[in-house]
C-alpha cells in the first residue's frame, strides 16, 4: 500500500514536469534566427529575467548530490563536505565578474557555449569541436551523477517495488522527453517547481527530523558533540586525507571551475542582461543555506541507522523519510529530489547537443544548416551512453562529481586567460591543456587524489598554466588581424556600463 500511494503521487509529478517543460516552448518563434533555432532551444534566446535564470542556476547548482552525496559524506566524514558550500559561494561572488564579461563577449559575436568561444577567440572552428569532445567526456560522469541519484530515489521510495534499473531508465526517459523539445528554457520552468518542492521539503525535514529522533536540536546536537566529535573537525571520521589543505585547494579550485562549467555558461547566456546576471550572483548565495540541511540530517543518520557503509550511506536521508513519514510525504520528498537530478541532467544534456550540433557536426556540410536538429540527436545519444555507464560502471556521488570539476578545470587557462589575455597563443594554450588532462588523469585513475594532501586538479592545473606560459613566451607570436574588440578588452572586466551597453538597455544603478 504504502508503495502504491508514494510512486502515485511520484508518477502525478513526473507528468506534469514533462508537460510542464512541454509548456514552454508554446508561442515561441521558430527559425535559426536569434529568437529561434539553435539558439532560443539553446539559451533561451537569450530572453530570461532575474527569476528563471535564479531558479535555473540554483536548480544545477542544488542537485541529486545535495540531498544524496552530502548526506552521504556527512555521514561518512562531517566537516569535509562543507567545501560544496564554501566552492559555491566563492564562485557566485567569480560570477559576478565573470558572468557578464563572457555574456557580453557571446552577445556580441552570436555565440552559444564555451566551444564557440574558444572557436572564436583562437579562430580555429576545429579547436572548439575539440573542446566539445573533451568536455562532453568530463560531463557523461555528471550525467551519470543524475541518473544515479534519481533512480536511487525513485527506489527508496517506491521501497523497493522498482529496481534501480528500472528506476535508471526513468530517470533517463523523463528528462529526454522534455529536454530534446523545449530546451533551456523548458528546464527554467521546470526549476520553478523543483524549488518550491526543494525549499518546502528540506525547510520541514529541518525541523521534523531533529524534533522527531532526538526531541530537538538541542539533544541532537550535545549527543554530535560528546559521540561524534571528529565528524566535527578536519580531516573528518576516518583516514579520508580529506584535510585542511584538500578544503582549501578544492574549494578554491571549484569555485574557479563553476564559471567556466559549460551548464553555469549556458545559463549565463540565457539571461536578458548583464544586470539580470549581476542581481543573481547576489541572489544565489542564500540558496546554499539549504544545503546545510542535508549535510546536518546525514550526521542524525550516524544515530539513527548506524552501520551504512560505502554507496549505502547515500541513503542516509531517505532511511530517516522513509522509516518515519506516510507513504504521501516520502512520494512528495522523493518528487524534489527526483527534480534535483532532472534540472541539472536536462541541462547537462542539452549543453553536450548544443557543443556538438554547433562545433563538431556543423564541420560537416551536410549538418551545418540543421545544428538544432543534430544537436537534440547528441542530447539522446549522450543520455543513452550516460544510462549505459551507470548500468556497467556505477561509482560513488562524490567521486563522480569530482572527476568531472577537476578535469574540466583543465579548460580555464584556455577559456578565461585565452579571452581575456590576447598574448596566449593557440600552441600555449593547447600544450598546456595537454598536460593539465594528462597529470589529472594519470593521479585520478592511480587513486592519488588527493595527492600530497591537496586537491589533484589543482596541481594538474598548476602544471596546465606553467605549461601555457612558458609556450606562449618561447615560442613565435601569433599574428592577430582581428580588432582589439574581436577580443575581450581589459577595460572590460568589472565595468557594467559597457556589459549593459551591448544588450542596448539603460546601466543599472546601485552595482
Amino acid at each position: 500500500m504504502n508503495a502504491t500511494v508514494a510512486t502515485s503521487v511520484f508518477g502525478i509529478f513526473m507528468v506534469a514536469t514533462v508537460a510542464l517543460g512541454l509548456l514552454a516552448t508554446r508561442g515561441r518563434r521558430k527559425g535559426n534566427g536569434e529568437g529561434g533555432g539553435l539558439a532560443e532551444w539553446s539559451v533561451g534566446g537569450r530572453s530570461l529575467g532575474t527569476v528563471f535564470i535564479w531558479v535555473l542556476m540554483a536548480g544545477e547548482g542544488y542537485t541529486s548530490f545535495s540531498y544524496l552525496g552530502a548526506a552521504g559524506w556527512g555521514y561518512n566524514y562531517g566537516a569535509p563536505v562543507l567545501y560544496v558550500v564554501a566552492y559555491m559561494s566563492c564562485g557566485y561572488a567569480i560570477g559576478y565578474v565573470v558572468g557578464p564579461m563572457l555574456w557580453a563577449y557571446a552577445r556580441k559575436h552570436g555565440l552559444v557555449g564555451i566551444t564557440d568561444m574558444v572557436a572564436h577567440r583562437f579562430g580555429r572552428p576545429w579547436l572548439g569541436a575539440l573542446v566539445a569532445v573533451l568536455a562532453t567526456v568530463f560531463l557523461l560522469p555528471y550525467i551519470q551523477l543524475q541518473i544515479t541519484g534519481m533512480g536511487v530515489v525513485v527506489s527508496t521510495i517506491s521501497y523497493g517495488a522498482i529496481s534501480l534499473n528500472w528506476a535508471y531508465f526513468i530517470a533517463f526517459a523523463v528528462t529526454t522527453g522534455f529536454v530534446v523539445v523545449s530546451g533551456l528554457r523548458g528546464s527554467a520552468w521546470v526549476s520553478v517547481l523543483k524549488d518550491i518542492l526543494v525549499i518546502a521539503t528540506l525547510g520541514f525535514l529541518a525541523f521534523y527530523v531533529p524534533m522527531h529522533y532526538f526531541d530537538g536540536y538541542g539533544p541532537f546536537l550535545d549527543r554530535l558533540v560528546t559521540e561524534k566529535s571528529e565528524w566535527l573537525t578536519f580531516p573528518g571520521h576516518g583516514d579520508s586525507g580529506l584535510g585542511q589543505a584538500w578544503f582549501i585547494t578544492t574549494s578554491f579550485l571549484n569555485s574557479l571551475t563553476v564559471v567556466i562549467f559549460p551548464t553555469t555558461v549556458a545559463g549565463y547566456l540565457g539571461a536578458s542582461s548583464a544586470d539580470v546576471l549581476r542581481r543573481n550572483a547576489m541572489l544565489l548565495p542564500a540558496y546554499n543555506v539549504l544545503l546545510f540541511v542535508p549535510m546536518l540530517l546525514g550526521m542524525a543518520a550516524l544515530f539513527v541507522v548506524p552501520g551504512l557503509v560505502g554507496a549505502e550511506s547515500n541513503l542516509a536521508l531517505f532511511q530517516l523519510v522513509v522509516d518515519s513519514l506516510p507513504a504521501w510525504a516520502v512520494g512528495v520528498i522523493g518528487v524534489a529530489a527526483a527534480l534535483s537530478s532532472i534540472v541539472p541532467m536536462a541541462v547537462f544534456m542539452l549543453v553536450i547537443g548544443t557543443m556538438w550540433g554547433r562545433s563538431v557536426l556543423s564541420l560537416v556540410p551536410r549538418w551545418e544548416r540543421r545544428q538544432k536538429g543534430a544537436a537534440q540527436v547528441v542530447v539522446v545519444a549522450a543520455g543513452s551512453l550516460a544510462l549505459l555507464l551507470t548500468y556497467t560502471a556505477p561509482n560513488t556521488l562524490v567521486r563522480l562529481s569530482l572527476i568531472s570539476y577537476e578535469g574540466m578545470a583543465q579548460l580555464l587557462p584556455m577559456v578565461l586567460l585565452g579571452l581575456m589575455w590576447r598574448r596566449l597563443t593557440l600552441l600555449g594554450a593547447m600544450s598546456g591543456l595537454v598536460v593539465g588532462v594528462g597529470v589529472v588523469c594519470g593521479f585520478v585513475f592511480t587513486e592519488n587524489d588527493p595527492v600530497w594532501g591537496v586537491n589533484a586538479g589543482i596541481v594538474a592545473l598548476g602544471a596546465n598554466l606553467a605549461v601555457a606560459l612558458a609556450v606562449t613566451y618561447a615560442g613565435p607570436r601569433e599574428r592577430d588581424d582581428r580588432p582589439d574588440d574581436e577580443v575581450l578588452a581589459r577595460d572590460e572586466i568589472g565595468a557594467p556600463e559597457q556589459a549593459a551597453e551591448l544588450d542596448g538597455a539603460p546601466v543599472g544603478t546601485g552595482h
